[in-house]
């Protein structure tokens, strides 16, 4: 036994120098192949369910003026319903599901002239999509051109998976440029970067889509413009809600940005409450594929946007009055979108009765002030009001010295000094709004329906953005007109105390 254990450990210390050798092999040959390719692309691997997911969705908050967008009820051209409601009811199915392969269908609005679109099985190669990263701080990108931060998809950007009888040929587009134009029209948009997504998806076949990660959870994908500006930025924050209620969610979809804006910190906040998660198409870090994706219209498409050029006649109302009457003139779908955003931030969403006997108002003073808004951006503002200092002083000290009983407080809305969600909860908490006209009014959408808005408009800005989103939520609206850009204090605060008397104050 004895002579055998120590034959057992001759063989053992000969080995020791062999395992050693091959070990030292390996690991030069290891350490030339990584200085070769320091950044190895991480490894592709088969589409499976038990890929990570991103986290879970949250749920639809409950929403007292929520009307039904699905099923539609097909409303009339022109109608309220049609340009703030669902009226992308001509359903073109670009590519039938079949078994386990991919799909995608655009629903298209004769009254928007642009689609709601989705699919699956889709996949995205951000290592494809020419553009800057995406979600810098500003001070890091400063003077960074546009161009740069608008996508450009290369072949590959994005692949959908066909079935074996589908007819198709790997490596085809998946739409022409014939369907295009029916589907998802240029329209006065220069660089439509969401019909160039859609006309940049090819074809592969069954068993060839391959991705790092799998999302089995909805995800819309959205492309920005003017992304710093608010009210560019509500645009886009509508047409994303209501893209995710036609395409009927039952939660609130993760959100990718397919573009390489930096951050605007305020704006993005609002972003990440209305949906699951929000991140950079190039901050993902290969390719993603897609279980079920929808497709956002530019915020251009919206109506927001289209009653600057179009003109149509609506009117804001009470998801009850339209319960109870029903009209194509009027519409409760921008009070909802307001709730919408209220709640995302944990404000109140019931509006109270309106109550004549308070003793207390509220007067926010809407300012303007220098700010840096984007890389391309000198920090100074146009000025819409040259004495707006001069105005705003004197609003302050008419509210401190009037007699009548009520305690009437003036709100320095300096909102870039402000969190998003002391912003919205000053609208909302007012009676009165007033201000120069600047993006800044853009968060009436969130206003109660009892609020008064007093706009100060220079010639040179007599643009009808705030006096239409009044309209369409059914507050009540006043304007006073300028010569040029300076006003007399004492017309504003004339204009003022004839509505604060009417408040019963």
């Amino acid at each position: 036994m004895a002579n055998w254990r120590g034959s057992r450990a001759k063989i053992t210390s000969r080995r020791k120098p062999i395992i050693m050798f091959f070990f030292l092999i390996n690991f030069f040959f290891l350490l030339y192949i990584f200085r070769q390719n320091p950044n190895p692309d991480p490894p592709i691997i088969p589409l499976t369910p038990q890929q990570p997911h991103f986290k879970s969705l949250k749920p639809w908050p409950k929403l007292p003026s929520l009307l039904p967008w699905v099923p539609s009820s097909n409303p009339s051209k022109r109608s309220c319903e049609a340009y703030f409601g669902n009226s992308f009811t001509n359903k073109v199915d670009l590519l039938k599901k079949e078994r386990e392969s991919g799909w995608f269908q655009c629903m298209y609005s004769e009254t928007l002239h642009s689609s709601v679109c989705q699919g699956g099985n889709l996949r995205m190669d951000p290592l494809k999509i020419r553009m800057s990263k995406g979600g810098e701080i500003l001070e890091e990108v400063m003077s960074r051109a546009e161009e740069e931060e608008l996508p450009q998809f290369q072949v590959g950007s994005f692949e959908i998976e066909v079935g074996l009888d589908s007819g198709l040929k790997s490596g085809e587009r998946l739409v022409s440029v014939e369907i295009l134009d029916d589907v998802v029209p240029r329209g006065a948009v220069h660089s439509h970067t969401m019909r160039e997504l859609i006309g940049s998806i090819r074809i592969v076949g069954q068993g060839h889509l391959q991705c790092v990660q799998w999302i089995d959870e909805p995800v819309l994908l959205v492309t920005r413009f003017e992304y710093a500006n608010l009210f560019h930025t509500v645009t886009d924050w509508y047409s994303a809600y209501a893209s995710s209620r036609i395409a009927d969610l039952p939660q609130r979809p993760h959100l990718i940005f397919v573009d390489g804006h930096c951050r605007a910190e305020q704006l993005e906040a609002t972003w990440r409450a209305l949906f699951s998660s929000v991140r950079y198409a190039k901050n993902l870090t290969g390719p993603v594929c897609f279980r079920h994706v929808i497709l956002s219209p530019l915020g251009y498409e919206t109506a927001l946007f289209k009653g600057l050029t179009e003109s149509f006649s609506c009117q804001g109302a009470s998801a009850n009055d339209l319960k109870v009457n029903p009209t194509d003139q009027k519409t409760a779908r921008l009070v909802e979108f307001g709730e919408m955003i209220r709640a995302a931030f944990g404000l109140p969403i019931i509006d109270l009765p309106i109550d004549r006997s308070t003793r207390r108002h509220s007067i926010l003073f809407v300012r303007r002030e220098d700010y840096m808004a984007h890389p391309r951006h000198n920090g100074r503002v146009e000025s819409r009001l040259s004495n707006e200092l001069e105005v705003f002083e004197s609003v302050q000290r008419w509210a401190s010295q009037r007699t009548t009983g009520c305690n009437v407080s003036v709100v320095n809305g300096l909102f870039g000094h402000m969190e998003m969600r002391d912003q919205l909860r000053a609208v909302l908490e007012a009676s009165v709004v007033v201000g120069a006209h600047g993006a800044g009014l853009t968060h009436l959408v969130v206003a109660a329906p009892s609020t008064v808005v007093l706009e100060v408009l220079s010639s040179q800005f007599r643009r009808p953005h705030f006096q239409l989103i009044s309209q369409w939520k059914g507050l009540e609206y006043h304007p006073i007109h300028l010569a040029g850009s300076h006003a007399d204090p004492q017309d504003v605060i004339t204009k003022l105390t004839d509505i604060v008397d009417r408040l019963g104050c």
